[in-house]
């Protein structure tokens, strides 16, 4: 069954350079990549998307290290997408990842693993959040996983566009 679920390449992975890289083993995995865009999140709005782990003791370093730099949220669509996306990133901590993985190939450390993926149907695009651009992205991304893949249109954020936005391509 064709799905649609959200994945960022995180701010490790940009500012090294390896966007391209991890990009070329989401396509060669299957993906299609629906829509992406290059974004720099504000503290406020890694607090807002990573409420979810609030409580949890990583929560500062995760949300300080979201907001460090640019990261590119994307959301790819293939059969069963989200399970196959888990896999293709590979277990959170590079030292426990299978080999061939995203995470086993490019990623330095457990806290700095290169790729975010959701875990579930409900929280790909669901995130809660008090930032109005990463509001904007969610809902965006929340239509365009409901949105019938028949259409054969893709969407494609531009540079110059707000988060959320879209033009087809």
């Amino acid at each position: 069954m064709k799905q649609r679920t959200l994945a960022i390449v995180k701010p490790d992975a940009v500012s090294r350079n390896i966007t391209g890289k991890i990009i070329a083993h989401i396509e060669k995995e299957g993906f299609k990549i629906v829509a992406m865009k290059l974004v720099h999140l504000t503290k406020k709005q890694a607090e807002g998307f990573y409420a979810v782990h609030k409580e949890r003791p990583f929560f500062g370093e995760l949300t300080d290290f979201m907001s460090r730099g640019p990261c590119v949220p994307m959301i790819l669509e293939r059969d069963d997408a989200i399970l196959k996306w888990r896999d293709v990133m590979g277990k959170t901590d590079p030292k426990d990842a299978d080999a061939g993985t995203i995470r086993k190939l490019y990623a330095e450390s457990k806290g700095e693993n290169c790729v975010h993926g959701s875990d579930a149907p409900e929280t790909p695009t669901s995130r809660r959040t008090t930032s109005s651009t990463a509001r904007r992205f969610c809902r965006k991304a929340r239509e365009w996983t409901r949105r019938s893949s028949e259409s054969g249109r893709s969407f494609c954020l531009s540079r110059n566009s707000r988060a959320g936005t879209s033009s087809a391509s």
